[in-house]
């Protein structure tokens, strides 16, 4: 009997080599290679043309002619995952929930799906990493009493599609898209071939029967979603589910939302009972922060459309070895890099010899230019051993020439910080005079054109 050929496949793009080779040709990766049974000839092209088929006898419509069904939003008793999703789930689409190993991604879909079954009916919760008992004791810590909740300890995308067909559920949870296979490949699950048949069964199914479906996805070492790039393209949303384990928040993150804005962010704190959503993210980040400490400074961020306030600490010390430590927690390292040398060239701070570490506290990850004045100004404060006036909160990009240039939504930033009760906000001079306009108050904004202004005005 002829044994059955193998080729070997890129976990990261999907391309296919006859030999093992330690790195990919087309992608460039490493140890990518992982030998797969190709799929079975046998399959029909009839077969496989009806697993795809969301509809048969399908013809053009005029773009006029189309009429918007009223497919009302789901909300899944969240707000947090709400406002990330964009107000609820969108009937027929599907969401991809990727994050760290006990992040709480299962904690979190089984509030939801809890949530769900008074609103959306039935909720089918298939999981192919924990049996029915185990999600059946964590529902108990969760207070999930006597409603129509599904679990299915199965990992055939086969069968789980026949046991929604039979429920017919208002929801269809995944847990988790790596642990699927079809039995029309051979490869493990995991891999690509199997990721993607599963995905796009999954992605027909809840098209083709107006089914939202929630994905849960693994993150590889670097933090990004595991399995080919089709994965994050195949799928309606995107959400990335951050946090330290060490710390009680949990932030999830929109990077792709087709029914919503992209970039939203949700907050939540882990407690005994699940995770409960933050309504003041200010608050628990600020909580701790204390008054009269050198190398700290409060930033007014924003994320998506939602603005909060964080704490960025800096801390400069003499270098005991020859190379000068830079050390960034939250913030770009490369941004930091550039911006102490600013400090050196433009205001004259000699930080060659000297180790800066610069953290965001409560394990907050900001990206956003504008929290260039805020680290600045906490270095500079750590330097000179002398701590920013109480009650200043800052925001603001910083130039390679010293300039201090605006950011978008100062008005929400100034708002923000008014509401928290923070007296002085030093900010962009260009967008001080709208931002002024639309919080109604002129007298604590202080503008800055230029590095040294902004320095005089915190440190003077």
């Amino acid at each position: 009997m002829k044994a059955a050929k193998t080729v070997f496949v890129c976990q990261t793009c999907g391309a296919q080599a006859p030999k093992w080779m330690g790195r990919c040709d087309d992608c460039g990766a490493w140890n990518s290679l992982v030998e797969e049974t190709p799929q079975d000839p046998s399959v029909s092209a009839a077969v496989a043309e009806h697993r795809y088929a969301r509809a048969t006898g399908t013809l053009a419509r005029r773009y006029a002619d189309v009429a918007l069904a009223d497919a009302a939003r789901i909300g899944t008793g969240i707000d947090e995952l709400d406002r990330v999703l964009g107000g609820g789930v969108v009937p027929g689409s599907l969401v991809l929930l990727g994050g760290e190993p006990g992040i709480g991604k299962s904690t979190l879909l089984l509030q939801a799906a809890a949530n769900l079954t008074s609103s959306a009916g039935p909720v089918l919760y298939a999981s192919g990493e924990e049996s029915e008992h185990q999600i059946k004791s964590r529902g108990d810590r969760l207070g999930v009493g006597d409603v129509p909740l599904f679990l299915l300890a199965e990992t055939c995308v086969e069968r789980i599609l026949e046991e929604a067909a039979r429920l017919k559920p208002g929801l269809l949870i995944v847990d988790s898209i790596q642990t699927v296979f079809s039995m029309r490949f051979q490869s493990p699950p995991g891999s690509v071939g199997q990721v993607r048949e599963a995905a796009t069964q999954l992605l027909f199914h809840a098209k083709s029967h107006n089914v939202p479906t929630i994905l849960v996805g693994h993150v590889t070492k670097d933090g990004s979603l595991a399995g080919p790039k089709v994965l994050e393209h195949v799928v309606d949303t995107v959400l990335y589910f951050e946090g330290d384990r060490h710390h009680t928040h949990r932030v999830i993150r929109a990077v792709k939302n087709r029914f919503g804005a992209v970039s939203e962010l949700g907050v939540f704190e882990m407690t005994g009972t699940g995770l409960q959503g933050v309504a003041n993210p200010s608050m628990l980040f600020l909580s701790e922060r204390a008054e009269g400490t050198p190398g700290s400074a409060v930033l007014c961020c924003i994320e998506g459309s939602r603005p909060f306030l964080v704490e960025v600490q800096a801390l400069v010390s003499t270098s005991v070895f020859g190379n000068a430590r830079r050390t960034a927690v939250g913030i770009d390292p490369g941004r930091l890099a550039l911006l102490l040398a600013v400090l050196e060239k433009r205001a004259g701070l000699h930080l060659a010899g000297d180790d800066v570490y610069v953290n965001v506290a409560g394990g907050m990850t900001v990206d956003e230019t504008a929290a260039d004045l805020s680290v600045v100004a906490a270095v500079v404060s750590s330097v000179r051993n002398r701590p920013l006036p109480p009650g200043t909160a800052m925001f603001g990009e910083v130039g390679l020439s010293g300039e201090v240039r605006v950011v978008p939504q100062a008005a929400l930033r100034v708002r923000e910080a008014l509401q928290m009760g923070f007296t002085r906000i030093v900010l962009p001079s260009a967008g001080a005079t709208g931002a002024a306009a639309a919080a109604g108050d002129r007298d604590r904004l202080v503008g800055v054109r230029t590095l040294a202004e902004a320095l005089d005005a915190l440190l003077a």
